[in-house]
């Protein structure tokens, strides 16, 4: 029984819970008593807890049968898949100073995935390293991951707090109230070669970090969240509650599709006759009523925005940026563009304020303003353009300049459907290479893309600007691209997949989902039009510094997010750079530029980023590296790996 149902989330997995059971040598009964006490999956050992594979060492008969919950026939094949994720012994030690608890362990733990893998389970949760050496356990896993089917391996990881006092950023040890639990895990998968069916299960406790060391680990791959009942705090009628913090941790968990599962035993008194708890058989669900509360807390989340449903089925899935210039786009992709309305209300804002700074009212009848819209598309500027003159009582001449054909059918039909003939004049051309038969007093472009410069605005209107007057307008007036580190597992096991540089090298339009963003983005490069200067130069270098928040601890730099903040006209501005972003407007995602090899930055020690904007006679390219806390490999070199075609 999912905790609910929320509109256009149907693909999310947080809306399952399940719970944290003890051994049972009688699976089906284990099964189907928590299923009708609501939970939808079992964490459940698969192995008798008191074996150990040194004791059938001694076995006379040599034929030892492993002592595990019951036989694979016991449930069907969807129940074990479904419903079932196999928790490995927690007894399993395999950096042990003792030589026999270590070689039990590693064999324990290959026998327990190998039947986990028969069952056709879908995750295992592997017990969480017992000290801060775990670089044996990790050998092993890293062993297992190399052959194993599509399973998940879940590690367990405590939520602890880290203390800003830890020497070099490193915990002392597993006892230690320092300890920072994510250079746990960093250690581990670092390990493991980030492989992508390693995962997280974090154990939430009564005491949480601080805000910035929890945002690290929704970049992370975490797949659960093991809350403890004694996380829970009583409320005035005496069942479970959390606290606000936790309530927003497990918000969060459900935004990112983490799943939730209870664990531990009741440690509230109900009021007798509480009418929390289901009956399974002639007993109430013993966690039922923290069950039900997390329910309250995932039915109660604000449901998805239409801009969000929108967005849901691009969350970190790469795209690769559009090449406007060396392709003609398709209709599917206009279609998309011209639904974002917002955009378009911007623009006609500031067209309506240009053409009143440009005409005073006195001269509004007389005088006719000549404006060019360069790219049009299928014609949504044009209409905001006239849209804007009729709004403000100003006379209009329309050039709409298009290179692609296939859109000009559509604007020749627009254009008769609206009556515009005798305003709009369309002109099929690359706006580099048509000559105007007058100068514009405005001129307006929709040439940005989700690094501002990316899709080679500047090089479009260096030569559109030639038929601008001395005077003249340009909207957009400037563009400033962003940038910001960020932790993002997701995106780089997807790039690594590829197993080749060129991926690594290729910047993506995505969706940021599942992603920590570690600093405050910075401007990179800015454009100003109209340029007047004779000797125009499009190429930039910029260097950044990025200081992680002290109380963040260690994080993993997987790459880096770029946005884009335009100012169209005096104060109406159009972006996507999260602090400044236009609400509601979904014509353009961040974009990634990745790295090679993940950085590891800790706290105070500045990240060194270099970024550069290269021009060559038929290509414009970015190159990026990183030179502290440590050097990485110049990423694009000569622009290998991608570039924009002029």
């Amino acid at each position: 029984m999912p905790l609910g149902e929320r509109k256009g989330d149907e693909k999310n997995d947080s809306k399952y819970c399940g719970v944290e059971t003890d051994f049972d040598n009688n699976m089906p009964q284990l099964l189907a008593s928590n299923i009708r006490g609501g939970f939808d999956f079992l964490v459940a050992p698969l192995m008798e807890p008191n074996y150990r594979p040194s004791l059938s060492e001694n076995c006379e008969s040599g034929s030892y049968v492993l002592p595990c919950a019951g036989s694979d026939i016991e449930l069907s094949p969807s129940q074990w898949s479904s419903h079932v994720v196999g928790k490995i012994s927690n007894w399993i030690d395999l950096d042990s100073v003792d030589e026999r608890l270590r070689r039990d362990s590693e064999i324990s733990l290959k026998q327990e995935i190998a039947w986990a893998s028969h069952l056709s389970l879908q995750a295992c949760l592997l017990p969480a390293p017992k000290g801060v050496s775990c670089v044996n356990y990790a050998r092993c896993v890293n062993q297992i991951l190399q052959n194993l089917n599509n399973m998940q391996l879940w590690l367990r990881i405590p939520l602890k707090k880290s203390h800003d006092n830890i020497p070099n950023g490193k915990p002392n040890s597993m006892d230690d109230g320092n300890v920072d639990s994510w250079e746990l895990w960093n250690a581990f998968r670092v390990l493991c070669e980030h492989h992508n069916q390693l995962s997280v299960a974090l154990d939430v406790s009564h005491s949480l970090p601080s805000v910035n060391s929890l945002l690290r680990w929704f970049g992370e791959s975490v797949r659960a969240a093991i809350v403890n009942t004694s996380a829970f705090l009583t409320n005035a009628r005496g069942y479970p509650c959390l606290s606000k913090r936790h309530q927003k941790l497990l918000t969060g968990f459900f935004h990112h599709s983490v799943q939730i599962v209870v664990s531990g035993q009741p440690v509230h008194s109900l009021p007798l006759g509480s009418s929390g708890s289901v009956k399974t058989g002639t007993q109430q669900h013993p966690l039922r009523a923290y069950l039900d509360y997390v329910g309250y807390l995932y039915q109660n989340m604000d449901a998805l925005s239409e801009q969000e449903r929108f967005e849901f089925g691009y969350r970190d899935f790469l795209q690769s940026p559009l090449q406007p210039l060396m392709d003609n786009l398709e209709a599917q992709t206009y279609e998309i563009f011209e639904k974002d309305t917002v955009k378009y209300v911007q623009y006609q804002r500031a067209v309506a304020n240009a053409l009143m700074d440009r005409v005073p009212d006195e001269k509004a009848s007389t005088v006719t303003t000549v404006l060019m819209v360069v790219g049009a598309g299928r014609g949504p500027l044009v209409r905001a353009s006239l849209q804007a003159a009729e709004e403000t009582g100003r006379k209009l001449r329309v050039y709409a300049v298009e290179k692609n054909p296939n859109a000009i059918v559509t604007l020749h039909s627009l254009v008769r459907l609206e009556g515009w003939e005798e305003t709009v004049t369309i002109v099929s051309s690359d706006m580099r290479r048509w000559e105007a038969p007058e100068k514009a007093d405005i001129l307006v472009s929709e040439l940005l893309g989700s690094f501002g410069d990316n899709e080679l605005s500047p090089e479009c209107l260096d030569g559109a600007e030639r038929f601008l007057k001395q005077n003249g307008i340009s909207i957009p007036s400037s563009y400033t691209s962003f940038i910001q580190p960020v932790t993002t597992s997701k995106l780089y096991n997807d790039i690594k997949s590829h197993k080749d540089v060129v991926h690594f090298e290729t910047a993506y339009v995505v969706k940021l989902h599942r992603v920590a963003r570690l600093a405050a983005p910075q401007p990179v490069f800015t454009f100003t039009h109209p340029e007047h200067s004779i000797k125009k130069d499009n190429s930039r270098y910029t260097r950044l510094q990025f200081e992680i928040p002290i109380d963040t601890g260690s994080a993993m730099v997987h790459g880096f997010a770029g946005y884009f903040d335009a100012v169209l006209y005096k104060d109406v501005h159009l972006g996507i750079e999260p602090s400044t972003a236009t609400p509601n407007m979904f014509s353009w995602f961040p974009i990634f530029f990745p790295l090679r090899t993940p950085v590891c930055v800790q706290p105070g020690i500045p990240l060194d980023f270099h970024m550069w904007r290269c021009c060559g006679s038929s290509k414009v390219w970015y190159e990026w590296c990183v030179t502290s806390p440590s050097a990485s490999p110049m990423h694009n070199s000569n622009g290998r790996s991608y570039w924009v075609g002029l």
